[in-house]
């Protein structure tokens, strides 16, 4: 069975004005952008989006004005980045994102405890689905241990699952472990709904029962990103596509962090504004950013090799 919220999704970036405050007309544009170049939705307030750098207000803000895109783009998916090291701050959030609407809230781990025993990691989940999570509301686990150092084990997932089957309805899996995706697709198939959060897994994710896609790459490269799913829903692959974002993700790891780079390459080549990024994030200097205009440039003559 698919899910309703099958598909490719953007986590997008968070443009900023000058003096560093959230720019909502550069955020709708934004939207708008990613609408007509093949996203189903994005992901507000994620990694690339640089969620955790912002106040509670702040994010509240964000997600409030990131809403109005349904003006334009009534179908227009919206997943609400929620999460914190604090289940009250996570669980209020939560609460905001489903009371504005938003079709998913998706919750990191809480990433400051990295030893935390899996029975605390569990209950700390379930309190939020118990308590903020409406009956029906669609909650995602965000499984990125190369940054949180929390992975999401199969078996806490299960459970949550048995514990929550209305509310719980999967994760994003930017582990970029692909023993782990299979793993994940093999033991859930589609009684979870599994985002692939690494564009060069794409092909084999979906392959495994993935459902789409959450990525930071999207912001530039989504029609390549929706190419590899139409192929798949039809039963076919496309290899061309597939080579195109391995290229465009070998590109994005040569120079981190990805905000500072995908905004920059944004405005460079699709007329953006150059958006700051939120401290303790940087700019790219001068001479990276030469690095990277080259090396994206490039990118199609990496995909054919």
């Amino acid at each position: 069975m698919t899910h309703a919220l099958a598909g490719i999704y953007a986590a997008a970036l968070t443009p900023l004005g000058p003096d560093g405050n959230f720019d909502p007309d550069g955020m709708l544009r934004l939207l708008d952008f990613l609408a007509g170049r093949g996203c189903h939705g994005a992901l507000i307030l994620g990694t690339t989006g640089e969620g955790p750098s912002f106040s509670i207000h702040e994010r509240t803000e964000i997600l409030r004005v990131s809403r109005e895109i349904r003006l334009t783009h009534p179908a227009f998916r919206l997943v609400a980045g929620v999460g914190t090291p604090s289940q009250g701050d996570t669980g209020a959030l939560t609460r905001v994102a489903f009371d504005l609407g938003y079709d998913a809230a998706l919750a990191l781990p809480p990433y400051y405890f990295r030893n935390a025993s899996p029975e605390g990691l569990y209950a700390w989940f379930a309190g939020i689905l118990k308590w903020d999570v409406p009956e029906g509301g669609v909650f995602l686990g965000y499984h990125i241990p190369p940054v949180t150092g929390v992975p999401l084990p199969l078996d806490m997932l299960a459970r949550l699952r048995d514990a929550f089957p209305t509310r719980f309805h999967g994760i994003k899996d930017s582990s970029a472990d692909a023993a782990f995706a299979e793993a994940a697709g093999a033991r859930f198939g589609s009684e979870l709904l599994i985002l692939n959060g690494t564009d060069r897994l794409l092909t084999q994710a979906l392959g495994w029962g993935a459902q789409g896609a959450i990525t930071a790459l999207a912001n530039l490269v989504s029609p390549d990103l929706r190419a590899v799913w139409d192929a798949h829903q039809s039963g076919k692959r496309n290899p061309a596509a597939q080579a195109r974002l391995d290229a465009a993700r070998a590109v994005s790891e040569k120079f981190p962090p990805a905000p500072s780079l995908l905004k920059f390459l944004l405005a460079e080549f699709f007329e953006f504004p150059h958006w700051p990024v939120k401290l303790p994030l940087l700019p790219l200097n001068d001479s990276v950013m030469k690095r990277a205009r080259s090396a994206w440039q490039a990118r199609g003559k990496m995909a054919q090799e």
